[in-house]
């Protein structure tokens, strides 16, 4: 039975169990469950502190998980990305009081605070830069106005912390992180392959729909030059003479903009329908 790791609170806890259900497979229904087997596709989800789910999948304890991109890399364990699922983004970055510091390079000799000194200590060995890390495990905003560092490390959303704490961001983000699907960096266990289709599937359909319309044959090229679909799109004679029906996956951020160009090309009846799951 593989045995998958999910994050049992936070920011990627409701979204992770969401595209499980969407790629079907069970999941608790009393939030306090710290276990859902699922028999009939031989799964065990086990939900745990999201700190602690690459711990986990890189002792073999358990095969795969999700968590995010900065968990992964601050546990420095032997576990790898598998798949990035698109969601929990959120950036990692450097920060200073306004006017202290005004690049990276200045970063040498100084004090970090950060929640996340793997993440850290990685970028400061790839970079050849020595300072000192303090480890803190919440309220890192502070740690510069209470004296305990020069600058933090942090993920960043919309800087509104940091502005209260009279903290301004410097240099390009450190990372980009994401909620990610990990497993063991030897091996991928057996039974991963049909969750990581099923995944793949999921992440298709949220990003695609299917776009349907008539279209008179003439315009045909013109047409699919516009929805081309993922292989071709599917073209089907009408009972109406000279004219045709067209079915094609789109991408869903661009739907509007081809429906308008279709329209003024002259097709008609254009539809457009989600799509809950698929296999390409």
């Amino acid at each position: 039975m593989l045995r998958i790791a999910i994050p049992n609170k936070g920011t990627l806890s409701a979204p992770a169990s969401q595209m499980l259900r969407d790629a079907g497979y069970r999941q608790r229904t009393d939030p306090k469950d710290l276990l859902c087997r699922d028999e009939a596709n031989n799964v065990e989800f086990f939900y745990l502190r999201p700190k602690d789910i690459a711990t986990y999948v890189g002792s073999g304890d358990l095969d795969l998980g999700i968590t995010g991109r900065d968990l992964l890399v601050d546990s420095g364990v032997p576990a790898s990305e598998l798949l990035d699922l698109n969601f929990g983004k959120a950036t990692f970055r450097w920060a200073a009081p306004a006017g202290a510091l005004t690049s990276t390079a200045e970063i040498g000799g100084r004090r970090i605070a950060t929640a996340y000194p793997g993440v850290v200590g990685r970028y400061l060995a790839e970079n050849e830069v020595k300072a000192d890390v303090v480890r803190l495990d919440g309220a890192v905003e502070n740690a510069v106005r209470l004296g305990v560092a020069d600058l933090i490390a942090d993920v960043v959303e919309t800087g509104a912390t940091l502005r209260q704490a009279g903290l301004v961001t410097i240099g390009d983000p450190i990372m980009q992180s994401s909620a990610i699907l990990i497993g063991r960096e030897e091996q991928v266990p057996a039974g991963a392959a049909q969750l990581l289709r099923r995944l793949q599937g999921v992440l298709v359909a949220r990003n695609f729909v299917m776009l349907a319309y008539d279209v008179r044959a003439d315009l045909l090229d013109q047409a699919t030059g516009l929805t081309p679909g993922i292989e071709s799109p599917t073209v089907s004679p009408l009972h109406r003479e000279g004219w045709v029906a067209v079915q094609a996956m789109v991408q869903r951020g661009e739907v509007h903009r081809i429906m308008d160009e279709l329209y003024e090309l002259g097709a008609r009846a254009i539809l457009v329908t989600d799509i809950a799951n698929c296999r390409l």
